[in-house]
């Protein structure tokens, strides 16, 4: 690539700088012209920048005044010259496109019909501008028909764009032949780059301008009129923020903030969605408005994906009902799904929530400039008051003229005779001319116009209506004057101009704005479900959900619960709701938080999770008990107890401030472990179980509230080799439930069990022997109650609890559980009817 030279240029150069050489040597062609190489790095710089400054001003982003881009404006201003008005007949696009393509857009005939199609569709513009007619695309991202079929004409509002472009408003420049005028910016009444905003990717910048409501950028407006040094906090009283073609919901102010004051910000935008109840305990969601630019097919398709592929469940139809009314998108939920969990799960995995993210940036005097609400607003008025000015100066020249014109109409009139008898003794047009410029002090332009004047002016009706005439163009010339040399007189135009746009075009708001941010959590897109949670002694944890257990009778062998290996046995059960907190009390005397759902599901034959990598634990230290919360109380108490008798009681809300490592719930001497917590109100009796078979009851107002750090007191008083198994709390509705090691069991009543004071021995709750084996837990459970049982070789059984006898304290049991010799029972959990 080379650049011609003129031989002259280079003569001149040699002797302006006859010392320096040339970077290479320079070649004459065969017709006698010099040619310089240059380094292919600057020709394509060079050549780069110029293709992006051409790409920047004359096609991707929209002029600060009109906020329109070059297509945009060409298209418009076509129509006008053409006649295809609001008030005209409709007119075929083809036919606009090609008068576009011809005189002002040399560029492909798609892209300019695309623009147009943009500029019909009501879910694009906020205040489309062209009236369409016939199929010109639709929300679910269908194509419009072929330009030949369709058919368009101005829309009333875009007249409002136009107006005055005759008057001399607006600045021309040649066409791409140069064979015609175009307009550089529009008239533009209306405040077009913030009602309708702009979209358009330059090179190496983008424009993404959210529109906005007339009425509201109007009041604005106003506002900046009546004080020009309002801040843009006073602005946002009156423009609240974007104002969608679509509708849907802002969700919090704060993006709107940061783009109004500094050209940039980011909004999340939500659809409308209401949930309708069917019948009992079935529901729908009913979507009505969706975010901005978000294709309602594709945004449906998406879900039908998230509950085919089971990321969003419970759903059991999906249906589009929209119809010419508005949109209508139909998600059909099971009986018993938790419509508000579902609504967040399509917000949170589809397009029915999206972020827009705002760049205001646009064309000022040919200058990309990201521009705040203020400057927008200015630039804008600024642009009025320059349209007013050259209007006016236009409509004074024009009656200027006009009363010179009646001026020597007049003077004529006031020499009526003279003038005839001149006229009719002149030899012809240009002798008479002369004599009326000689003979009155006319100048060219009146005598020719008295020449012209036809003889019924001479009338005195017609004689009085052009001294009226001039009079009143005499006001008009005044008024002119003032309003030129007056910016208050101009700007109380524009006032009246908005007010009266705002009367005829404004409208109320479409995008609702939350003041704050929902921010989904992940739990609101969890399910409240009931879910029973294992762990085993090896440190493997799972949830899975209740029904995954079917009941079975006293004696059956159960199912398998989870595979396990060697010396890996399930060593806790229990029920919580997957949005409870879960308590992990470890035997060190540390408690760590989770959330259930945070536990991972697995199915019956899974081993789970190793908690080392759910928790942090310390060396050695393993979970001993878990307490399933849903909120931390005051009134509420954890009461614990440890394998050598110590007890202690500690306020629930101690425990409210979760830390990654954990912190202290009791401290323990060397050697004792932290067996057992449970959750009082404060003024219940206590049980306290031993492996030999052991129980003492006690009020658990003996024991007084301590902090989180303290040791605790005496509970009960262990014979040698023995050590506390369990620690329940009292309800004299329920009935104590003994499991022994080798699967046997027994219900007692409370009051068989005298009340003492804490620390004693306690009574004999079962008699242990070599047949039933060590107690291994104890349960208070009601009659309609169900329990898991547990085995070291992982087997799970589900019996009702109505199943086991009722015997006294001086028992061995039943079996409930055949288990081999090499197994043993390991836990007990309780199903309460309510958690089925």
């Amino acid at each position: 690539m080379a650049d011609n030279i003129d031989d002259n240029n280079i003569q001149d150069e040699e002797q302006e700088n006859p010392q320096q050489e040339l970077p290479f040597d320079i070649q004459p062609t065969d017709t006698g012209e010099k040619i310089v190489p240059v380094l292919i790095e600057d020709e394509m710089k060079n050549s780069f920048m110029d293709y992006a400054m051409s790409v920047i001003v004359s096609r991707a982003l929209p002029d600060a005044k009109d906020g329109l881009k070059p297509v945009h404006r060409r298209i418009l201003y076509a129509m006008k010259e053409a006649g295809i008005t609001y008030d005209k007949a409709y007119k075929k696009s083809a036919r606009v496109v090609g008068d576009v393509l011809g005189k002002y857009h040399p560029h492909g005939d798609s892209a300019v019909y695309d623009s147009l199609v943009r500029m019909v569709q009501d879910f694009s513009l906020r205040y489309p501008f062209i009236d369409g007619q016939g199929n010109f695309g639709s929300i679910d991202g269908d194509s419009a028909a072929a330009m030949r079929y369709t058919e368009v004409r101005m829309d009333k509002i875009c007249d409002e764009m136009l107006l005055d472009i005759d008057k001399e408003t607006i600045a021309t420049r040649p066409n791409y032949d140069g064979s015609l005028e175009e307009p550089v910016v529009l008239p533009a009444k209306l405040p077009n780059l913030l009602i309708n905003g702009s979209t358009g990717i330059a090179v190496g910048m983008a424009t993404n301008m959210a529109p906005h409501n007339l009425t509201e950028v109007i009041n604005a407006t106003m506002m900046m009129i009546e004080n020009p040094e309002v801040t843009i906090p006073e602005l946002m009283t009156a423009i609240k923020g974007p104002d969608f073609p679509t509708g849907g919901v802002i969700q919090g102010k704060q993006g709107i903030k940061s783009a109004y004051e500094t050209g940039r910000g980011r909004v999340q935008v939500r659809a409308v969605a209401e949930i309708e109840e069917m019948k009992k305990d079935k529901y729908r969601i009913v979507v009505s408005e969706l975010p901005y630019q978000v294709n309602k097919a594709k945004l449906i398709e998406d879900i039908a994906s998230l509950v085919r592929d089971k990321k969003v469940t419970g759903v059991s139809d999906l249906r589009d009902e929209s119809d010419r009314e508005g949109i209508r998108v139909v998600v059909e939920l099971t009986r018993g799904t938790n419509a508000n969990v579902v609504l967040n799960q399509l917000y949170k995995h589809t397009q029915m929530q999206t972020t827009f993210g705002i760049i205001n940036l646009a064309l000022v005097d040919d200058i990309p400039r990201e521009l705040n609400l203020k400057q927008i607003l200015r630039i804008y008025l600024d642009h009025r008051i320059d349209v007013i000015l050259k209007r006016t100066q236009f409509m004074l020249k024009k009656a200027e003229d006009r009363a010179h014109i009646l001026k020597g109409l007049k003077i004529a009139l006031d020499h009526l005779d003279e003038v005839i008898s001149l006229i009719r003794s002149s030899a012809n047009v240009d002798e008479a001319k002369e004599g009326l410029i000689s003979k009155f002090g006319l100048d060219e332009i009146q005598a020719k116009a008295i020449l012209d004047m036809r003889l019924q002016k001479l009338t005195g009706l017609e004689r009085q209506k052009i001294d009226d005439e001039y009079d009143e163009l005499l006001k008009q010339i005044a008024e002119y004057k003032a309003i030129i040399e007056s910016d208050e007189r101009k700007y109380v135009i524009i006032r009246d101009e908005l007010t009266d746009l705002r009367e005829r075009f404004g409208d109320e708001r479409r995008t609702a704005i939350k003041s704050s941010v929902e921010e989904l959590e992940t739990e609101d897109l969890i399910p409240e479900a009931e879910m029973v949670v294992t762990i085993t002694n090896s440190g493997y944890i799972k949830r899975l959900p209740v029904d995954t257990y079917s009941k079975q009778h006293r004696g059956g062998k159960g199912v398998i619960g989870m595979d396990t290996k060697d010396e890996d046995f399930v060593v806790d059960i229990f029920v919580a709701s997957t949005h409870d907190y879960i308590m992990f009390f470890t035997n060190q005397g540390r408690v760590h938080w989770r959330k259930v759902y945070e536990i991972p599901e697995g199915s019956r034959q899974s081993r789970g999770k190793a908690i080392v990598n759910l928790l942090e634990l310390g060396e050695g230290e393993l979970v001993t008990a878990m307490i399933p919360v849903n909120e931390f109380k005051e009134d509420e108490f954890l009461f614990m107890a440890t394998r050598t008798g110590t007890v202690k009681k500690s306020q629930l809300s101690d425990f409210s401030n979760p830390r990654k490592k954990g912190i202290i719930a009791i401290s323990l001497v060397e050697g004792d472990e932290l067996v057992n917590v449970a959750l009082t109100d404060g003024s219940r009796e206590m049980m306290m179980v031993s492996q030999h078979g052991k129980a003492i009851r006690f009020p658990e107002e003996e024991v007084r509230v301590m902090g989180r750090s303290a040791k605790g007191v005496r509970g009960m008083n262990l014979e040698e080799g023995d050590m506390v198994v369990s620690l329940d709390v009292v309800d004299d509705d329920t009935a104590l439930l003994t499991i022994t090691e080798n699967g046997f069991g027994k219900r007692t009543e409370f009051d068989e069990y005298r009340a003492m004071h804490r620390g004693g021995r306690g009574v004999i709750t079962i008699v242990t022997s070599l047949r039933n084996g060590p107690v291994i837990n104890v349960k208070a459970v009601h009659e309609d109650d169900d329990v898991i049982l547990t085995s070291s070789e992982g087997i799970i059984i589900r019996i009702p609890v109505k199943d086991v006898r009722i015997q006294g304290r001086n028992t061995q049991g039943v079996k409930i559980m055949n288990v081999r010799a090499s197994d043993k029972v390991v836990g007990v959990a309780r199903i309460r009817p309510d958690e089925e």
